[in-house]
């Protein structure tokens, strides 16, 4: 896959989103509620049936975590991240996100691709389609996930769509080997290896003469070679042994709760050095409880999560700056949506599903810091001030990178297909430095 030209010069080179799978709370992470506080455990008076897929709401219940002012600029962030917190500066957060459904199924998918139907191709799958990629030795669009279980609709999310399936993204193993069987065969020679290669091109390129149609038999050709050219650079890029004993305490790979998503963060970083152009890293997957969905307690959902991403996110931040890959790297964090500032249940501690308003953050190349963007309303339920949707997201995201979201399109069905839709968008410009 080779290099493409952007539309026009972009400010990123490379893009990390730090997805929190299952919905992490605007309330309790990045947008402070005052007035949450003084009515807590008060009844709800506003709409009923805020809560997903309509049912009723709990009590109002304030946020347990404390939120400070942090930086130069003064942005509020909980207690929930004291490591992030010390780069409060760059962060810029987006207090006025919303989505489209309440489902986590859903909400992933918009999240990733624009769409809350299937069969859509991911925000990885645009950038690898529009901008190609500059190292031929590993893939352009690569993906780790939780080890406790993958996002709901798995590679949906991730998928090339209706695009060549060489477009999708490459899910890696943060652990061994990131592919299975990716090593040479015991007593294979790399001359016998290259020769079966060879042939198995040939036949595979002569029947997709017959069958011109089936993208991913190219792409299965593709990937032949891709996996041939990484046994080498994959295995030593993957390799955090590689590192320092200062850098990998740095991302707390020593420690049980951090040392999964820290390793993750060190071989992003390392992935970044290499070229790769979007790399998606997961926290939460599997049972409710392993994901930020703290429908039963929400407190000790939060701290669990929190407590494993914080410090290896902050290090990614710290170490791409020590690199000199910060100028060059786009970061973004969030979920498929947020949470209710209200109890789901009666005496629960517990949130329900919000996707009328909630937080995410970026920062990093051509993102400006230091600040907050948008509002909910005074109690956190409902974007109201600088709405912004997902789509408006992607569109921020495709220009840091280079591309404009209006051009960039793939033709499928008679339509010229695009991120964003068919829907006015905008790049969110407060956001950009």
């Amino acid at each position: 896959m080779a290099e493409k030209r952007a539309h026009h010069a972009a400010k990123a080179k490379h893009c990390v989103f730090l997805f929190m799978n299952g919905g992490p709370s605007q309330v309790d992470t990045f947008d402070p509620k005052p007035m949450l506080k003084k009515h807590d455990g008060k009844p709800y008076t506003g709409d009923a049936k805020v809560g997903s897929n309509g049912r009723a709401v709990g009590h109002l219940m304030a946020s347990p975590f404390e939120f400070k002012k942090h930086g130069q600029s003064g942005l509020e962030i909980s207690s929930l991240f004291p490591h992030t917190a010390r780069h409060a500066d760059d962060l810029c957060v987006i207090r006025s996100m919303h989505a489209d459904t309440a489902a986590h199924a859903s909400g992933c998918l918009q999240m990733n691709t624009g769409s809350i139907f299937i069969g859509k191709p991911s925000l990885g799958s645009w950038l690898s389609y529009g901008l190609g990629t500059t190292n031929q030795n590993l893939p352009g669009f690569v993906v780790m996930t939780d080890p406790r279980g993958g996002p709901i609709g798995s590679a949906s999310n991730w998928t090339a769509g209706y695009m060549p399936a060489a477009y999708q993204g490459t899910l890696f193993r943060s652990g061994g080997s990131p592919l299975l069987d990716l090593a040479t065969p015991e007593g294979t020679s790399d001359r016998t290896q290259r020769r079966s290669l060879d042939l198995l091109r040939s036949l595979n390129e002569e029947h997709l003469k017959m069958h011109p149609e089936e993208t991913e038999l190219m792409a299965r050709i593709e990937s032949y070679e891709l996996a041939y050219r990484m046994q080498t650079e994959a295995m030593s890029t993957v390799d955090v042994e590689l590192e320092d004993a200062v850098t990998r305490e740095m991302y707390g790979l020593n420690d049980p709760r951090t040392a999964d998503f820290g390793r993750k963060c060190l071989i992003t970083r390392r992935l970044i050095e290499k070229g790769v152009r979007f790399i998606q890293l997961y926290s939460g997957g599997g049972h409710i409880e392993d994901t930020w969905d703290g429908h039963n307690d929400c407190i000790t959902n939060h701290t669990l999560h929190a407590g494993e991403t914080d410090k290896p996110i902050a290090a990614l931040i710290a170490d791409l700056k020590r690199t000199g890959l910060w100028d060059e790297t786009l970061l973004v964090w969030g979920g498929e949506f947020g949470r209710t500032p209200t109890s789901e249940g009666v005496g629960k501690p517990g949130r329900d599903h919000d996707w009328h308003g909630f937080s995410m953050w970026m920062a990093g190349a051509g993102v400006k810091g230091g600040q907050a963007i948008g509002a909910t309303d005074e109690l956190g339920f409902k974007a109201v001030e600088d709405r912004c949707h997902v789509s408006d997201l992607h569109a921020t995201v495709l220009h840091l990178m280079g591309i404009d979201h209006t051009r960039l399109s793939f033709p499928h069905q008679g339509l010229n297909q695009r991120l964003t839709g068919v829907e006015e968008r905008h790049v969110i410009t407060k956001a950009l430095a």
